[in-house]
C-alpha cells in the first residue's frame, strides 16, 4: 500500500504517529506539487527510503516547511535527505528552536512572496502559546492547517485513552475545534488579532481542509472553519 495517500490533484497526504503529553495520535504530512512540477512539504514526517522513493517519483523537493511552532521536529532530517530544499519557518521558531537557523532556514512573514502562484499563505497570529501558516493551494481550492481546527472522534484511528478523555473534556471530541494550546493561548487576551488573521483565511475560495491532527474537511470547508472558530469570529 502506497505510504503517500491523493487527495486532489497535485496534492497528498502522509499520516503517521505521534506522542505528546501521553497522549497517542496521528499527525500528518502534505506534499504540494507546485505549478513547476516540484514539491513543497508541510509538516515533514520521518521520511523512510520508502517514503523518499514515493516523494521522489512525484517531482523533486523545493521547499520544506515547519509551519507552526509544534511542528519542526523533522525538518532536519528532511533537510539532510533533499538539501537542495529551502526551508521555511512559522514565525517564532527561529526563537524557540534556532539550530533550525543552521539549515540556512528563512522565516516566512505574510509580506514575503509566496512560495509559487498556486499557493498563498497567511501567518495566523495572536496567541500567546501556539501559532502557525495557513495555506490554500488554489486549483484544487485546499486549506491546509495544522493546529487551528483539530478534528478527532468515533472515526480517527490511532488515538489511546488518555486523548479521548481529553478530548471529552474540552468538549472537543467529534467536534472540529481550534486545538487545546490555542483555546488555552486566549485566556485573558484580546482576540482580534487571531480574528482578523481568520477572516482574511476565509476571504480564500477553499472547499476543503487539510488538517494535521484528525479527520480531513472533505466538503462544505469555509462552513466548517467559520463553525470551529465562531468562539473567536463573534
Amino acid at each position: 500500500m502506497p505510504l503517500l495517500q491523493k487527495f486532489e490533484e497535485n496534492v497528498y497526504t502522509c499520516p503517521y504517529p505521534i506522542h505528546y503529553a501521553g497522549c497517542r495520535f496521528n499527525a500528518r504530512m502534505t506534499v504540494l506539487r507546485l505549478s513547476d512540477g516540484n514539491l513543497a512539504l508541510h509538516s515533514p514526517c520521518d521520511i523512510s527510503p520508502a517514503l523518499k522513493e514515493e516523494i521522489e517519483r512525484l517531482g523533486q523537493v523545493s521547499y520544506v516547511i515547519a509551519p507552526g511552532n509544534y511542528h519542526y521536529f523533522h525538518v532536519a532530517q528532511c533537510k539532510a535527505i533533499f538539501p537542495s530544499a529551502q526551508v521555511y519557518l512559522s514565525p517564532g521558531l527561529e526563537k524557540k528552536q534556532p539550530k533550525l537557523l543552521e539549515l540556512d532556514a528563512r522565516v516566512l512573514n505574510d509580506k514575503d512572496d509566496s512560495i509559487d502562484k498556486d499557493v498563498q499563505h497567511i501567518f495566523l497570529a495572536g496567541n500567546r502559546i501556539i501559532n502557525e501558516i495557513a495555506f490554500y493551494h488554489s486549483p484544487s481550492k485546499t486549506l491546509v492547517l495544522t493546529d487551528s481546527i483539530e478534528y478527532i472522534g468515533d472515526d480517527t484511528p490511532g488515538t489511546n485513552w488518555v486523548l479521548r478523555m481529553w478530548w471529552f473534556i474540552m468538549r472537543m471530541w467529534n467536534k472540529p475545534k481550534p486545538a487545546p494550546e490555542y483555546q488555552m493561548g486566549w485566556i485573558c487576551r484580546n482576540k482580534q488579532e487571531s480574528r482578523e488573521c481568520m477572516n482574511r483565511i476565509l476571504g480564500w475560495d477553499f472547499e476543503k481542509v487539510i488538517i494535521a491532527h484528525g479527520d480531513n474537511i472533505t466538503s462544505n470547508g469555509r462552513t466548517v472553519v467559520r463553525q470551529a472558530w465562531s468562539s473567536v469570529l463573534e
